[in-house]
């Protein structure tokens, strides 16, 4: 009967995007960049994989953790929202909570989110990056089952594996089973960068991990339960949905845009890099259509660099650095990205400063970087070789942690 029960829902499931595709309704064509492998198409989402958890959400009251990101493919390339789905199904969702970015991910970074109505269900929105991060108990109220559903890139400061480690905090101190709908890491074939020491832990960065630490988000939350980093070592009755065909040298181009200011592969690529100038002076790319692609600043020597941009606000960037005023730097548009954090772009712009004193916004960098030594060793003048040399050891360990938790080869 139960096995009856779920091919039932999975046959529903698929005659709902059906007819959802023949009657018009609303669909988001998934972007696509020109250099998308074919990898694509062979790898299957957690989200996709419906009969592996639907049985687990069927008859509960449940939270869904979503943004623009958390949606079901469909062979023909368009999508169709997860909670759009679940409500398809008479799946009970009592709440969605929404992440950095907000629910459909048009927030710009750092912008606090206020909880409102989802207008196309009705469904409340909770936020997790405004007043409160990690879910209270008066928010978890009613719920029985959280599911976990969002895109990461696989860099320590983009926000959701903070997210998630806070909402499984919360779960496991409330004793509420967490489901992860896993999804590839399109920097998930290195690890690199420095490690974070605790006592610079933030919401860019909870965990001693690398700034690039090569684990889908499945992987991480085992990871955080693994390793007894939530908070008084609690552990969280974790669930991970497991990819199909993947694994971390396999090529992913995201199909969606996972953030207003990453909107292709290229810029994907060099955010573990270019993410570094977020805690300076320094514009890389907002403001423009080329966010993570470029940087410069007003400041920089427009001798030694003969490119130059001017930001606009923009779609993702109300506000951003040098808005409206000429900046000097360099165009990475076109570069082959390495498979590395690399510390070049950032160490020449330094140089090449007009006013050093000013480059760094020192709270900011620090949190970004997970230390305070990288600065420090940017202003003694080492150069990315010798800085890269500091980190080894470090990365060295954190493999040897890594391997216990991968879950793909």
């Amino acid at each position: 009967m139960q096995n009856f029960k779920i091919f039932k829902n999975t046959l529903l499931l698929s005659f709902l995007l059906i007819i959802s595709c023949a009657n018009g309704a609303q669909k988001e064509k998934s972007k696509t960049d020109k250099n998308r492998d074919t990898t694509n198409k062979n790898i299957v989402v957690g989200a996709n994989r419906t009969s592996s958890y639907l049985p687990l959400i069927r008859d509960k009251k449940i939270g869904v953790i979503a943004n623009n990101t958390s949606v079901i493919f469909k062979d023909d390339g368009t999508h169709t929202h997860l909670v759009d789905s679940l409500v398809a199904l008479d799946i009970n969702i009592q709440k969605i909570y929404s992440p950095e970015h907000g629910f459909r991910g048009e927030a710009d970074a750092g912008e606090h989110v206020t909880g409102n109505k989802d207008t196309k269900t009705g469904l409340p929105i909770v936020s997790l990056y405004g007043k409160s991060r990690k879910p209270s108990a008066e928010q978890l109220k009613g719920i029985e089952v959280m599911v976990f559903d969002i895109q990461d890139v696989g860099v320590r400061f983009y926000t959701y594996t903070s997210t998630l480690h806070l909402v499984m905090e919360a779960c496991a101190e409330h004793n509420i089973p967490v489901i992860v709908l896993d999804r590839p890491n399109p920097n998930g074939s290195f690890v690199d960068g420095p490690i974070l020491e605790i006592e610079n832990s933030s919401f860019l960065g909870l965990t001693p991990i690398p700034l690039v630490y090569g684990l889908t988000i499945g992987e991480y939350g085992t990871m955080l339960n693994g390793q007894d980093w939530l908070s008084n070592g609690v552990q969280c009755k974790l669930t991970v949905i497991p990819l199909k065909n993947y694994t971390h040298d396999s090529s992913y181009s995201l199909p969606i845009r996972p953030s207003p200011n990453l909107p292709n592969d290229q810029s994907i690529a060099l955010y573990p890099s270019l993410g570094l100038f977020e805690g300076t002076h320094v514009n890389a790319g907002r403001g423009t259509e080329f966010q993570f692609q470029r940087f410069g600043a007003p400041f920089l020597n427009k001798d030694y660099f003969s490119f130059s941009y001017t930001p606009h606000p923009n779609f993702g960037s109300k506000d951003p650095k040098h808005k409206d005023t000429e900046c000097y730097g360099k165009d990475l548009s076109q570069v082959t990205p390495p498979k590395k954090v690399d510390m070049t772009w950032i160490i020449e712009a330094y140089q090449q400063s007009n006013d050093k004193s000013k480059f760094f916004i020192t709270s900011s960098f620090t949190k970004h970087a997970g230390n305070a030594k990288l600065q420090k060793l940017i202003e003694q003048g080492l150069s990315a070789t010798e800085i890269s040399a500091t980190w080894q050891q470090g990365l060295d360990e954190f493999k040897k942690i890594r391997k216990k938790y991968l879950m793909y080869d």
